[in-house]
């Protein structure tokens, strides 16, 4: 594995391939005040993101819902709001997961901190690599590291597939519902990621505001860019900041 100055290098991206950590040069420029529609969880994540900065508790956070909501945006943008202060950013991705113990060992006695960034964190029936970003996640026989946390973003809340046969053994006991051993390990893995926070398809009026900061100095009729902006939304199925980027790409 090759060595980063991450006195000067504020983020990487593990390449399995050759075992290496590749420093990246080009950033997403993305900032938290560019972020509208999100501000519950902007102030969330950020919060969090500070308690690490100082050394106080801080927990690993799992960004789950709709697509396009601004999850990975987010997450991208503690980098740029905290790069400064000591926050560095390595992004893993979630096929490699099996790798973390090695890419986190050389971190241990670093003075900077850390967020493991998983984007799109999901795994299939039969899966076997969430096992070790459990033990990331909580530690086995040597505690969890103390400047390393796990950002991930998933549109699935408990980040493996379920089933509704999952419950069939599911039984209420003294009024408490005891699900069956499949169910346990399923939400188990979510369990560990001390901040959750849920992102939603927005409002109509919420796209628009989003829509009207990128056209923030347009000069031509208003009314005409919202009913534009209206219908691009409706090809594409949904109502997010990514689509309102998207119809600003495709119309500015």
């Amino acid at each position: 594995m090759s060595e980063i100055d991450w006195h000067n290098t504020h983020a990487a991206i593990w390449r399995a391939g050759s075992q290496r950590l590749r420093p990246v040069h080009r950033v997403d420029p993305v900032v938290p005040e560019k972020l509208l529609g999100v501000e519950r969880q902007k102030q969330a994540l950020m919060e969090n993101t500070r308690r690490f900065l100082h050394g106080r508790g801080a927990n690993h956070a799992l960004l789950w819902g709709s697509r396009g909501t601004g999850k990975s945006s987010l997450i991208k943008a503690m980098l740029n709001a905290y790069g400064d202060q000591g926050l560095r950013m390595i992004e893993v991705d979630a096929d490699d997961l099996g790798d973390l113990p090695e890419i986190i060992d050389p971190l241990l006695d670093l003075p900077q901190r850390f967020v493991v960034f998983c984007d799109d964190l999901s795994f299939e029936q039969g899966d076997s690599r969430y096992k070790g970003l459990k033990r990331v996640l909580e530690g086995s026989l040597e505690l969890p590291p103390e400047n390393v946390v796990v950002y991930a973003s998933s549109n699935r809340r408990h980040l493996l597939p379920e089933q509704a046969s999952d419950n069939d053994g599911a039984r209420v006991v003294d009024t408490e519902l005891h699900h069956r051993d499949a169910v346990e390990e399923k939400i188990s893995l979510s369990d560990r990621f001390g901040l959750w926070l849920s992102f939603y398809p927005i409002s109509q009026p919420e796209y628009l505001e989003i829509v009207d900061f990128y056209f923030r100095d347009w000069t031509g009729d208003r009314d005409e860019l919202h009913a534009e902006a209206i219908k691009f939304a409706q090809t594409r199925g949904v109502r997010s900041g990514r689509v309102a980027r998207q119809f600003f790409n495709h119309w500015g």
